[in-house]
């Protein structure tokens, strides 16, 4: 198949090429060849030259005719109205036209560049024609004979002006609305339209024929550019440019046999990233299934063989600088210490476990619950960094038995907690998961780091803890209080284990975060859609926040700050998801609304509208740490939130979720309720809750 396709589209050949035995192709016994530029010829283009070449002989023929008309040339002795002279005149200046290389252009994509060589091959042509006749007939040349020369040329000039310029006005009447499509193999088949080089669309056309019951038939081809000069590509029409996309579409239409698969080259090299989103966009439009085909040379090039945009800018999407913070406290802080990773295959704890690879700790173990997560993050590691102690570790936050096992076979000195369920409506569908992880398994952690007596736990929070409205949030929190009790205990202690939590928004790129929406959305072609007009977030990069929260974390060791404080990262100004979405179909070259339509799709359950940094009860303190601030709130009694969770977990274990919602909404407002501590009162109608947890009054 490779060859029919070479011969079928490559113009130009090395003299006497043969197919290179295999070990030519890899260099042994490497010869240079000799190449020479030539056209293959073919009876369609002997026959379109033939053809042409008679319209021509044709046109100079009626020029000498009018011209001799218009000028008695017999009376001056001279001959031209013979069968034998009209005919060798013509042959004569066509040959001169075919000397001067003007067969060579396309009447279809006639131009300025092709009339000026009309015009000089015209006047050479008609020159040698007239020198011909005169010598042939012996006659000197005189004034009369001159200006019946340059009068018979000029109009040998127009007729061959106007027989291209007709062509081209055909094709360009026929190119519009008056498109005509091929005739496919099979009409009873889907109808598929090729967008792609014409040499790969052979390619494609070849694979077709092969196959004994195809599932569509191709009446069409879209090539790169109108520039090309291919009619047809082994027997299906070349109807445009891919810009052409809707018109084609359109007028397949309206002649009863529309398209219904577009199939394009997804190289890299073809069409740009723009260019293919846009046509993701058409065609979805249009109501085509659009497949695209990706080709492995682009990797064998070494050039990009997707249409992914892989760097976004995060001025331009966030509206503000990355933040760039020093890293001498944190190599003071990790290097040679065993440090911890809960959750190292999430997107937080995979860049927290890369960060802290490269500030030499003595030993890093991952914990991670997913298999192929902890897999692909050990490797990641290994192979960045060799030389490291690594120990990765399947393990479930929710098993107190599973966790107290790690911390006893590797006795961490510093432990980072990323591990938690972070997707909003799922957690307000799933209450009890929610409370079983991240408040659960965040104490499991924090206990085995007072039992085993770890130097530091770092608990990575969000903003969505802050005067929580839905599960994910308010499970958080408590995590949150529950580190914070943990840490005041420790106050009348220096040697006690610390406890340190650090807030912030959303991670630009996360797994389940809005912009992997939004990028997919777009390279499917689909409409981008936000919750709400209004909705807006604060956002960062995956790299600036754990930089900021291995920076603060490090920094409150050093400097052994103030405890029972929640670090919050400082991260500008919230931007509106609207405004996020507008940037990044920008950042693809494209127009909001125009190109790419924005769908509103309404709150999802557990969701604000806004974000905040501090809760109602939190003081904003100024940090020593650049870009963290810090917030401070009186915290609850360690005894008092030990029962409360345990009356979480009993509800776990029931399956109760609306008992497990009923606690942990009401512990997240204890800190500001400034009321005393007494019994959270049982459910009414139960009587499995045994012991009642401590709430305030």
């Amino acid at each position: 198949m490779t060859d029919k396709v070479r011969s079928a589209n490559d113009d130009w050949i090395a003299e006497g090429a043969k197919t290179p035995p295999i070990h030519k192709a890899v260099g042994r016994r490497r010869t240079r060849a000799k190449v020479k530029p030539y056209r293959r010829t073919s009876l369609r283009w002997v026959l379109r030259t033939i053809l042409l070449a008679v319209l021509d002989m044709t046109a100079f023929v009626v020029s000498l005719l009018v011209a001799a008309f218009m000028v008695p040339l017999a009376r001056m002795g001279l001959e031209v109205v013979n069968l034998p002279t009209l005919f060798g005149f013509a042959v004569t200046a066509t040959a001169a036209l075919f000397l001067f290389g003007l067969y060579k252009h396309s009447w279809r994509f006639f131009g300025f560049r092709h009339a000026a060589a009309v015009v000089a091959s015209a006047f050479a042509g008609s020159a040698i024609g007239w020198t011909v006749i005169l010598l042939s007939q012996g006659i000197a040349l005189t004034l009369p004979v001159a200006v019946t020369a340059i009068t018979q040329w000029m109009l040998a000039t127009g007729l061959l002006l106007a027989l291209r310029s007709a062509r081209r006005l055909a094709r360009e009447s026929l190119s519009g609305s008056r498109i005509t499509l091929g005739k496919a193999t099979r009409t009873d088949l889907p109808q598929a339209l090729l967008i792609g080089p014409a040499q790969w669309a052979m390619s494609v056309i070849e694979l077709m024929r092969a196959e004994d019951e195809p599932q569509f038939a191709i009446a069409g081809i879209l090539l790169p550019s109108e520039a090309d000069v291919i009619d047809r590509i082994g027997g299906v029409r070349v109807l445009g440019s891919h810009d052409k996309l809707v018109d084609v579409a359109k007028a397949a239409e309206e002649q009863g046999r529309p398209f219904s698969i577009a199939i394009t080259l997804d190289d890299g090299m073809y069409l740009g990233n723009r260019e293919m989103t846009r046509l993701t966009h058409r065609a979805r439009e249009l109501g085509l299934e659009l497949s695209r085909i990706k080709n492995h040379w682009s990797q064998i090039l070494q050039r990009p063989g997707t249409a992914e945009v892989t760097e976004l800018s995060v001025p331009d999407l966030l509206g503000r600088n990355e933040y760039e913070l020093e890293g001498d406290v944190i190599t003071r802080q990790i290097e040679g210490q065993s440090v911890l990773v809960t959750g190292a295959g999430g997107t937080i704890g995979g860049e927290l476990a890369r960060q802290l690879a490269s500030f030499r700790p003595s030993r890093l173990i991952l914990l991670e619950l997913c298999e192929y997560n902890l897999y692909s993050i050990e490797m990641q590691l290994r192979e960045a960094y060799p030389d490291l102690d690594i120990r990765p570790e399947l393990c479930d936050i929710r098993s107190q038995e599973e966790v107290l096992r790690v911390f006893d076979d590797h006795r961490p000195s510093v432990v980072y907690h990323a591990a938690a369920l972070k997707h909003v409506p799922i957690v307000e569908l799933n209450p009890c998961a929610g409370v079983h992880t991240n408040i659960i398994g965040t104490k499991h952690v924090a206990d085995a780091v007072t039992q085993f007596g770890a130097r530091a736990m770092v608990q990575v929070s969000t903003d969505k803890a802050v005067n929580p409205v839905g599960m994910m949030g308010a499970t958080k929190r408590v995590g949150e209080l529950y580190s914070q009790a943990l840490d005041m205990c420790g106050v009348d202690d220096p040697g006690a284990p610390r406890f340190m939590t650090v807030r912030f928004g959303n991670v630009l790129g996360s797994s389940g975060s809005i912009l992997p929406l939004f990028r997919r959305q777009l390279e499917e072609g689909k409409p981008l859609t936000v919750t709400h007009p209004d909705i807006e977030r604060f956002f960062m990069t995956v790299r600036e926040a754990v930089q900021l929260i291995l920076q603060s974390s490090a920094a409150a060791l050093a400097e052994d700050l103030e405890r029972g404080s929640i670090y919050v990262l400082d991260m500008g100004k919230p931007v509106r998801i609207v405004d996020l979405a507008y940037r990044l179909i920008a950042q693809y070259g494209l127009e909001p609304e125009v190109d790419v339509p924005i769908e509103f799709v309404g709150l999802r359950p557990g969701e604000k509208l806004y974000e905040e940094l501090f809760d109602d009860c939190e003081e904003e303190v100024e940090s020593r740490i650049k870009g963290i601030f810090e917030a401070r709130s009186h915290p609850i009694p360690l005894p008092f939130i030990n029962k409360s969770i345990d009356r979480l977990r009993e509800a776990v274990i029931r399956g109760d979720p609306s008992e497990a919602e009923r606690i942990a909404h009401h512990l997240v407002k204890i800190p500001s309720s400034g009321a005393r501590f007494d019994l959270i009162p049982a459910k009414r109608g139960s009587d499995r809750l045994g012991k009642a947890a401590p709430v305030t009054t």
